[in-house]
């Protein structure tokens, strides 16, 4: 039982981790990328550093060289006179300076082998970051997508709307609108039947009082009447 508690609690542990990097996984790929980018700096600081190095012991190489072809043409020179003492002078620095040329094209070598892997370590670096740069972008405009159709396919977020309840609560103003729009021309309709103007209107056409100003409709059945010929009224 107790074995089984553990299993249940690392499987639930495990799959809380796998959610939450689920739920946050634009800003670790940002942070992922920003980690590889950092590490890419190095690398090419490290490249500048073995390509400064190797042009040193290049300096080197030529240095001694011409230290060198100077210093045998001295040898020789004094060798041709007989200055023996001089001449073995030279000729033991010149074996120094081949021994530096030697030890200088060993670090050279050892140089150029350092400067081609990092070479290819940063041209495959420079190459993955830019896929990945370009997979972030996509990824987060498949993101953006991804929100405003959220509630059709995922569970909505308990802190940002959808577009789908943005839509609902629309039509429910739009229709709440509309009753009170009804509401307020049933009422003007009411006021305009039974108020003190529609009340006095009646009683004067009954014959209950003076009539008030002519309206337009009187103006029409005016005029119609005397296009179809009928005296004017009060003839």
């Amino acid at each position: 039982m107790l074995k089984t508690i553990i299993t249940l609690m690392r499987g639930e542990a495990a799959a809380a981790e796998e959610a939450f990097a689920d739920r946050h996984a634009l800003a670790l790929l940002d942070q992922q990328i920003r980690d590889g980018a950092a590490a890419l700096a190095e690398a090419r600081k490290a490249l500048a550093v073995a390509i400064a190095g190797d042009r040193a012991e290049e300096g080197v190489i030529a240095a001694a060289e011409a230290r060198i072809r100077d210093l045998e043409a001295r040898v020789m020179a004094a060798l041709e006179v007989g200055d023996d003492g001089l001449a073995e002078e030279g000729a033991a620095a010149i074996a120094g300076l081949e021994a530096d040329r030697s030890a200088a094209a060993d670090s050279r070598r050892l140089f150029a082998a350092e400067i081609g892997r990092l070479k290819a370590h940063v041209a495959d670096a420079e190459a993955r970051l830019a896929r990945l740069d370009r997979g972030r972008r996509t990824a987060r405009a498949a993101e953006a997508v991804r929100t405003l159709r959220r509630g059709r396919i995922e569970a909505p977020s308990l802190h940002r709307a959808t577009l789908r309840e943005a839509e609902t609560t629309l039509e429910r103003l739009r229709s709440r609108q509309r009753h009170v729009a009804d509401a307020e021309a049933a009422l003007d309709g009411l006021e305009r039947e039974t108020g003190p103007d529609a009340v006095a209107a009646r009683m004067a056409a009954a014959g209950h009082g003076s009539r008030p100003s002519a309206t337009a409709n009187d103006v029409i059945a005016r005029l119609r009447r005397r296009m179809a010929g009928d005296p004017p009224a009060g003839l």
